[in-house]
């Protein structure tokens, strides 16, 4: 019997074998299967499922033998078993070659919709416990136990799931004005001072020259304007980190995580360069470096120093104020200025914290800013030119890393920063 069965599984084999050869002859050459070539693996396919069903049929004696087996553990109670009948078989075995189970399996296969739900089927059930318990195995099966369903319990790792890790909320970029260049370098005219002598003229009465004194010339006033030429380098602000590739290719949350990563890190130090840029080396020339800002000294408090500097950025600047940007710490102290009097918020509380204001304008945090200090200006005349914007390069020629599985994952931007007019932004000491 064994014999006969075995032929007949050889020879399935041997169908599925052919089949996948047709199939794989179409694959390497890159093409469809033609019309023979399907005809071919149907039949193929065809032929061995016949050949199953009869080794199928051939097994009913090892049947009749399981369940003789199962019926004689749970009859001797642990009495020995006939030799040549039975011999120890695991827990996995015993359930799917149970005929309850096989039956069961039999009359849903094929089908299994959506709507099907666990429990439609009758209860299926099997003996043979006693027969794990001649193998020195459990009764009863337990996930929590390491030595019985608990050692297939694997960990679901969702790997790191915090795509904010380290970073701090960006602002400045949204204040300033954006444009792009397709230069290296970015010449621009900056507005150093002006004076506005525009007055009424009389009409001319007399010619300049051999009228009485009384005569009027009617010369138009003259105001000025002094600028500069500026010329502000693009900039290359970037970094990388190694990977191997396994990581790369095993999970696609790391390269989600690396990619936001990087490019986070740009933005930052982007922001930072916009603020603090010493304008050496390749450093921005950022606003605390530009010549000609403004400053607003500690003035009795908070309010009366904030207020001072809008109305320098209107006055001196003779520009419109949009925002002012407070490190963290001194926005938290507008926050929770109160009443004199009666003790209350002075900005609504907590319960009140919401879009936040000072004077008409927006409050904006950003920890470029150095606490102790503050800025107030028209952010407009503040312009950032993009050369090349952030991207992401992969690559192994890296030192080593190519012998090494590794990969350097870069992260660049280019872009170039200028002040059009220094005096539209104001500096304000915070500190008493």
């Amino acid at each position: 019997m064994k014999t006969a069965i075995e032929d007949l599984k050889g020879r399935a084999r041997g169908c599925l074998e052919d089949a996948r050869a047709t199939a794989k002859t179409a694959e390497d050459a890159d093409r469809d299967l033609t019309a023979d070539e399907r005809s071919s693996i149907k039949a193929k396919l065809d032929e061995a499922k016949a050949l199953k069903e009869q080794w199928v049929a051939l097994s009913g004696d090892d049947e009749l033998r399981k369940s003789l087996d199962d019926a004689s553990a749970g009859i001797l109670d642990g009495a020995s078993i006939p030799s040549g009948l039975s011999t120890a078989k695991s827990l996995g075995d015993l359930f799917t070659s149970n005929p309850e189970v096989k039956d069961f399996v039999a009359r849903v296969k094929n089908r299994l919709s959506d709507g099907a739900r666990i429990g439609d089927g009758p209860p299926v059930g099997f003996r043979g416990l006693s027969d794990l318990a001649r193998m020195g195995r459990k009764d009863i099966i337990t996930g929590a136990d390491s030595e019985s369903a608990g050692a297939l319990v694997t960990n679901d790792w969702r790997g790191l799931l915090d795509l904010g890790t380290f970073q701090r909320p960006l602002t400045i970029r949204d204040l300033i004005t954006v444009g792009q260049t397709a230069s290296d370098t970015v010449e621009y005219a900056r507005v150093t001072g002006f004076t506005n002598n525009a007055a009424p003229v009389p009409e001319a009465s007399g010619t300049a020259a051999g009228d009485a004194s009384d005569d009027v010339a009617g010369t138009k006033p003259q105001s000025t304007m002094t600028l500069e030429k500026v010329t502000a380098s693009v900039k290359t602000i970037a970094h990388w980190i190694p990977a191997t590739k396994r990581a790369l290719s095993d999970a696609a949350q790391v390269r989600t995580l690396i990619d936001n990563f990087l490019r986070y890190g740009l933005d930052e130090e982007l922001e930072d360069q916009i603020i603090n840029g010493n304008d050496t080396g390749e450093n921005f020339e950022g606003l605390t470096e530009v010549s000609g800002t403004q400053t607003q000294a500690w003035d009795t408090d908070l309010l009366v120093t904030t207020r001072k500097a809008r109305t320098k950025v209107k006055t001196v600047g003779r520009a419109t104020p949009t925002a002012y940007v407070f490190n963290p710490a001194d926005n938290e102290r507008i926050d929770l200025l109160r009443d004199g009097v009666n003790g209350g918020f002075l900005f609504g509380g907590p319960a009140g914290l919401g879009v936040q204001s000072l004077w008409g304008l927006p409050r904006v945090e950003s920890e470029a800013v150095t606490a102790g200090t503050g800025w107030v200006g028209d952010w407009r005349q503040a312009v950032l030119w993009d050369r090349e914007e952030a991207a992401i390069s992969v690559s192994d020629s890296h030192a080593d890393f190519f012998v090494r599985n590794l990969v350097a994952i870069l992260a660049e931007l280019r872009a170039a920063f200028g002040v059009i007019r220094p005096k539209a932004f104001v500096e304000m000491d915070l500190t008493a």
